[in-house]
């Protein structure tokens, strides 16, 4: 539910990434690739997940998109360039859109500006 702009995608899917890039390596040099160590490593990506999956659908919603467009990076290399630019380089839609208000406080664009 709600929008969010390209800067606060960026920042949280940095977040996020480094994060779990952290306690990946915290719990491999505890534990090992083992089984522990793997299931460990799992329930972390799972843990990730949800705020990413989040974080993806609000930029998609201030994009007037459906969260459900995150599916996209499921076709092989395409969608990953597809969500990629879509999220992380485009402007989101200028004024409120069924999602909520502008996360910028822009006002819509005039027609014939």
């Amino acid at each position: 539910d709600g929008r969010i702009s390209r800067q606060p995608f960026w920042i949280g899917s940095l977040v996020l990434s480094v994060a779990s890039l952290v306690v990946s390596f915290v719990v491999a040099a505890i534990f090992g690739q083992g089984v522990f160590g793997s299931l460990l490593q799992f329930i972390v990506a799972l843990a990730i997940l949800y705020p990413s999956v989040a974080i993806a659908a609000k930029r998609f919603h201030d994009r007037d998109k459906s969260g459900w467009w995150i599916l996209i990076v499921l076709i092989p290399f395409i969608g990953l360039i597809w969500y990629i630019v879509e999220l992380g380089f485009l402007p989101g839609t200028p004024g409120p859109n069924r999602f909520g208000p502008d996360p910028l406080g822009g006002s819509p664009v005039p027609p014939g500006a």
